[in-house]
């Protein structure tokens, strides 16, 4: 068993479970996350000055699949959420050791 925390642009979070609707998944939780990466923070406008917004908001998809399906899953997540542009996120796979 595998453990795969996706984290994605907000947007994008419906078109990938969309995808992931038919998937071999034994669990699947969403939260609405903030962080940054190389992308760093972002300057934005609010009534006429500037100011840096120092965390981004994203949505992390954590899910567990069986080990013969974690390449499908994969798969799917990329497909479904990749648009070629910085920011796009991270996709982690972790072994999930012991299940209670």
């Amino acid at each position: 068993m595998k453990q795969i925390v996706a984290i994605i642009k907000p947007y994008r979070v419906e078109n990938v479970l969309d995808g992931l609707k038919d998937a071999p998944l034994e669990v699947c939780q969403v939260r609405e996350v903030k962080g940054w990466g190389r992308q760093k923070s972002y300057l934005d406008e609010y009534r006429g000055s500037e100011y840096s917004l120092a965390y981004l908001p994203k949505v992390e998809i954590t899910l567990w699949v069986d080990d013969a399906h974690v390449e499908e899953v994969l798969r799917i997540i990329v497909d479904h959420a990749r648009t070629g542009r910085q920011g796009d996120g991270k996709i982690f796979v972790l072994p999930a050791e012991a299940v209670v």
